[in-house]
């Protein structure tokens, strides 16, 4: 039996951090958005965004290394950790204006300070950190970074991983000390429920969306399941947002936009090793990054991270690369199948022969021992007790393989694997789907503000909705990498409001 229709100005299919981001933002600058956010799930912040499905890394590119690659000349590329560097700051922004409204009460409750470390060994290793020091440091953007090669220094910052270690060692270390661990699963539920708290806003749980179709009035007919009873109900709206994670593919495809001909996704599983250990967790005040294996896709990069999730402090190694068909922690073994179509099966026939040492490492990955995971763990923790650590399911993620044209004489659409986040927006600006894995939450707000410019581009004026939203994020218009000033002068600003360290 299907119920009549409900009508809204925005539906976000999704309850993750990347949906109750887009939903603040929109109803902070226009309260009387009618929005419905829709979720399979019992609660919002169950898949990816949930504390122990991620690493709370807070991406603000100061510690992971596949965002610095090396030149073959030697030198360091640092445009893409700048890029990322800065896009954190619009997250930090949006918190920090809803810690002064209010709106979130405690920021410790979902963000803490945590230094981020880049660890390697090796001369080879040791010589690409120190010409990646030398970059990231005379920029203004990495004011702060600390150096070491001497293991007396290293071992104050970071003690368990010099501990144990050959003295012969070549090692060496950076540190910023601004860092954080951000508890993307607390913040979605601050999130959801300041937007519970304002009129015009209504989530539905439990609720799985089975189909979209573009009406001719430009409205979306979106069909939804009760999971519980099965009941169907039809809720008709302006504006949809696909922020389903692992599930956006799928209804992406569902909706028919000819924008989203071609686009593939390539499921990746994890498996974390966690220490609840007081006498261990307490001694290690850090998330240390480390070089990612030949051919690792760039969320598998080895780190021991401190997580304070709960106000309980843990430890996470990993994550350990693995294979599922899976889009979704909680989804079926069917997915990957169910979304192959006659126009991205070449696409992923072109990921797979281009890379096939991404195939060789999850295939190793999956092979591995529970002895062979513990001594990865041993390099950066080298006194670790095995019985001390357990295994975790860390969340499902979905690279895309995203089309382009071939070059040469026989040109189709060659599928791309992308390691980013990819927004994929209707011609008629009335739908969007997020796809991808990383950065991810910790680009939130700069994933929303993109989405603003894309398709309520005509709101963004001086009598509409730009004061709004330069209240929300005072540094919009400005590039951050070039302006030094405004750079320093935000970042003193939020580190204040959200209680972390700054520099």
């Amino acid at each position: 039996m299907t119920s009549t229709a409900t009508t809204h100005d925005i539906v976000l299919i999704g309850a993750g951090i990347m949906s109750a981001t887009l939903g603040v933002m929109l109803k902070e600058l226009d309260p009387s958005l009618s929005i419905l956010m829709v979720e399979a799930l019992g609660d919002c912040a169950q898949e990816s965004s949930d504390g122990w499905n991620n690493a709370g890394t807070g991406h603000a590119a100061n510690c992971e290394l596949n965002y610095t690659p090396q030149r073959e000349d030697g030198s360091v590329d640092i445009s893409k950790a700048l890029e990322v560097n800065t896009e954190f700051d619009i997250s930090r922004q949006l918190w920090a204006y809803l810690v002064r409204r209010g709106a979130i009460p405690d920021p410790r409750a979902f963000i803490h300070p945590c230094p981020h470390m880049s660890f390697v060994w090796g001369d080879d290793n040791v010589a690409f950190l120190r010409e990646r020091f030398k970059t990231m440091s005379a920029h203004h953007c990495y004011h702060g970074m600390e150096y070491s090669e001497d293991a007396a220094v290293i071992a104050t910052w970071a003690p368990l991983i010099i501990e144990g270690r050959d003295p012969a060692q070549s090692i060496a270390a950076t540190r910023m000390a601004t860092g954080t661990d951000v508890d993307y699963g607390a913040l979605t539920h601050l999130l959801v429920h300041h937007l519970c708290s304002r009129p015009g806003f209504a989530v539905r749980y439990d609720s799985r969306v089975t189909d979209l179709d573009r009406q001719d009035d430009g409205t979306w007919r979106i069909a939804v399941k009760d999971v519980q009873d099965g009941a169907k109900h039809i809720v008709s709206a302006r504006f949809v947002f696909i922020g389903a994670g692992g599930g956006a593919l799928p209804l992406l495809q569902k909706s028919k936009i000819p924008e989203a001909k071609g686009y593939g996704g390539f499921p990746v599983s994890g498996i974390w090793l966690r220490c609840d250990v007081d006498a261990v967790s307490h001694r290690h005040h850090a998330k240390v990054y480390g070089k990612a294996a030949s051919g690792s896709p760039p969320m598998s990069v080895p780190h021991l991270d401190t997580r304070i999730i709960g106000g309980k402090q843990s430890l996470l190694f990993g994550p350990y690369a693995g294979f599922s068909t899976k889009f979704l922690k909680h989804g079926s073994l069917t997915d990957l199948f169910s979304t192959l179509k006659h126009d991205n099966i070449i696409p992923l026939l072109d990921v797979a022969r281009d890379n096939i040492e991404l195939t060789e490492y999850l295939i190793g990955q999956v092979m591995q021992s529970a002895d062979h995971q513990f001594a990865a763990l041993k390099e950066f923790f080298p006194n670790a007790v095995q019985q001390d650590w357990k295994k975790a399911v860390a969340g499902q993620r979905v690279q895309t393989i995203a089309p382009h044209e071939s070059a040469g004489w026989f040109k189709h659409e060659q599928g791309k694997l992308e390691f980013g986040t990819e927004v994929v927006s209707a011609a008629d600006k009335s739908l969007v789907a997020l796809l991808g894995a990383s950065p991810g939450a910790s680009t939130a707000a700069f994933i929303a503000l993109e989405i603003l410019q894309r398709c309520f581009d005509a709101k963004l004026t001086d009598d509409a909705w730009l004061p709004g939203l330069k209240a929300i994020i005072p540094t919009y218009g400005i590039d951050l990498k070039q302006d030094a000033n405004a750079c320093r002068t935000t970042r003193t600003a939020t580190a204040a409001l959200l209680k972390i360290d700054n520099v």
